[in-house]
């Protein structure tokens, strides 16, 4: 069985671009310049799934996307190694579209129980002028544990259902035709991997829902030069209007000139020039503008980053920054200085045909735009870690957002469990950490006891200190809601629905009095900012059929009811003189939890301008 490629690295488009243009109307030319290099490289066979550039942030033109149509099967037993399911000439018995996963609508699969393991399979053709550098595989995410092979050898594994991860493959690819095998297992009810809000039931309940195994990202392959630029870390540096850049190189360039050239909508405004000597190289980009990125004006420069020496083929990678700073500042948390209230929604990143994985780049973007429309100015991004394209449109739009892992389902009630969550958290954060629109990042979220066994503290504790060691320019919050060790930022989750009760327990910490803590005799309140970062949650389905769909509380008799709950709930946190911000759950349905401002399938369930009313009036700590 052949699957070629149908997306290669130089196609252009022959059809009518008229859905792109909507996805790229209202933004600059220059960044629709910018985009071309991913959103817009597709063939005239556009059947292809997700077929725009995975990674917008390290962008190259010679790449070839692997989506579509694989090999399928799954490995109840796990015994396909045995049985050679890796070898080339074995053929699996289905089919399946990556990348969406086996329980999804759209992967052709649709099956919804437990599977220990799964296999894929496909061939692809290197472009006949790929013949020098190297040839890197990349995964967007696999869950859980992965192992790949190349025409019948093994090229790497990796752990981990949210990262990203690549090899590189050259030593196994020959001239024309090579077949790749993928090999995942996935245990949701192990106890030793973080699964998010995947059910660990057969059925979907409460507030877990359908699961995902194997591919659920972007695959692709990249053309790089021997010696290439793999790597960056931007430090945003507006009141020196400049930007540090630390660049990693792959192979041996010492000696090799590194350029940095910065522009905006499409002028020059700041060039850079280093020396390599080593695998890391630090450069400042001077620029002759400043431009804030900030909440609601997504302000971005685009970066071009040259590698070059006389004897070597140079490498470039197109990529983007925002200039912009966060810090707290007593209870107020400033961004460029500016108090700015939080008005944030809890975004889970499920969809209905997808699940963990979006039908299309416009649906990432279009779930930011709903949020936006109502007022929010960014998202928790729940139990999840958000895509690269999800951040990208956060990016351009202006939206604030919280970077979390999906730590439900792991033990840690011993430290045994660091070794399942933190290399995976650390490649998320080192993935994510040039993203403007991540303003704090919360690995952890309702640390709950198992099994009459407590949290390990310690756990917490080392996450925490590894989070601010990988990025000391952003708060982090140890574990959103409970239970909190050591944080930057002190956060309640409060389910209340009366909002005469709700505000009244927030009351005195006006004064100077009795700070509200969930668990006092689990956490302390140590003076940090406070932050109510679930809230909300009305349920409201008043077509539902079964007695499976939930929501928190009582559910109100009609719209106006709804409206005046949610109001009252929240004008107590925008009155709030100590409150930074908010996060309401949520902006649509899943499944059958149905307190979501949208349905599941993105319908809305009230004039977005009166849910805008209320959420934009302005809060007692903002400036």
């Amino acid at each position: 069985m052949r699957v070629n490629g149908l997306l290669t690295y130089d196609s252009r488009p022959k059809a009518p671009l008229e859905g792109i243009n909507r996805i790229v109307e209202g933004i600059p030319e220059s960044s629709i310049k910018f985009m071309r290099k991913g959103v817009l490289k597709m063939e005239s066979n556009l059947t292809i799934p997700r077929p725009e550039y995975p990674r917008p942030q390290w962008v190259r033109d010679r790449w070839l996307n692997l989506n579509g149509s694989w090999q399928f099967e799954i490995d109840h037993g796990k015994s396909g190694k045995e049985r050679g399911y890796h070898q080339p000439e074995h053929v699996l018995e289905g089919t399946i579209t990556v990348p969406f996963c086996p329980e999804s609508k759209l992967s052709g699969v649709e099956y919804k129980d437990f599977m220990a393991a799964v296999w894929y399979k496909r061939e692809f053709t290197l472009p006949k002028d790929w013949t020098n550098g190297r040839i890197l595989l990349h995964f967007g995410a696999v869950d859980y544990e992965t192992e790949v092979w190349v025409n019948g050898t093994s090229v790497g594994t990796h752990r981990g259902g949210y990262s990203s991860f690549s090899f590189d493959i050259t030593p196994h690819v020959t001239e024309g035709v090579n077949a790749v095998a993928v090999y995942a297992e996935d245990d949701a009810r192990s106890g030793r991997q973080p699964r998010g809000k995947q059910s660990g039931r057969f059925h979907s309940h409460g507030c877990d829902y359908t699961r995902t195994t194997g591919i659920w990202q972007t695959v692709w392959l990249e053309q790089v030069p021997d010696a290439y630029l793999w790597d960056m870390k931007v430090v945003a540096d507006p009141a020196n209007a400049c930007a540090h850049l630390e660049v990693k190189v792959s192979g041996n360039a010492a000696g090799a000139q590194l350029k940095a050239s910065a522009f905006y909508d499409g002028n020059a405004v700041g060039e850079a020039v280093a020396v390599v000597q080593g695998p890391c190289v630090k450069v400042t980009v001077p620029l002759s503008e400043v431009h804030l990125w900030e909440a609601g004006n997504g302000r971005l420069y685009d970066l071009k980053l040259t590698l070059e020496r006389p004897d070597l083929e140079a490498d470039e990678v197109d990529s983007y920054f925002g200039l912009r700073t966060v810090r707290l500042d007593g209870m107020a948390f400033r961004i460029n200085e500016k108090s700015v209230f939080q008005r944030l929604v809890l975004d889970q990143g499920f969809y209905p045909d997808g699940i963990y994985t979006a039908p299309t780049d416009e649906d990432l973007r279009r779930d930011i735009e709903i949020s936006m429309h109502l007022g929010f100015n960014g998202a928790r991004l729940h139990e999840k870690m958000f895509e690269p394209r999800f951040l990208y449109w956060a990016d351009r739009l202006g939206y604030l957002v919280w970077g979390e892992h999906a730590n439900w389902g792991l033990d840690i009630t011993t430290t045994a469990s660091l070794s399942r969550f933190l290399p995976e958290w650390m490649e998320g954060v080192e993935r994510d950490y040039n993203h403007p629109a991540i303003i704090g990042w919360c690995p952890f979220n309702e640390t709950w006891d198992r099994d009459g066994a407590k949290q390990d503290n310690e756990v917490l504790r080392i996450v925490y200190e590894t989070t601010k060691r990988l990025d000391p320019t952003r708060p982090v919050i140890d574990t959103s809601g409970n239970f909190h060790v050591v944080t930057d930022i002190f956060d309640l989750h409060d389910y209340d629905q009366n909002p005469e009760t709700f505000r009244a327990r927030y009351e005195p910490m006006k004064t100077g009095g009795e700070v509200y803590n969930t668990f006092p005799d689990r956490q302390t309140y140590g003076g940090q900012p406070y932050f109510i970062s679930e809230y909300g949650g009305i349920w409201w389905n008043p077509d539902q059929k079964d007695d499976k769909a939930w929501g928190y509380g009582d559910r109100p008799a009609s719209i106006d009811a709804f409206l005046q709950r949610y109001e009252g709930l929240t004008s107590a946190l925008l009155d709030h003189p100590m409150m930074f911000g908010f996060c309401y759950t949520q902006l649509y349905d899943v499944e059958q939890e149905v307190n979501g401002l949208y349905t599941y399938d993105r319908r809305q369930k009230f004039d977005p301008e009166l849910i805008r009313r209320i959420n934009t009036r302005k809060a007692a700590i903002e400036d």
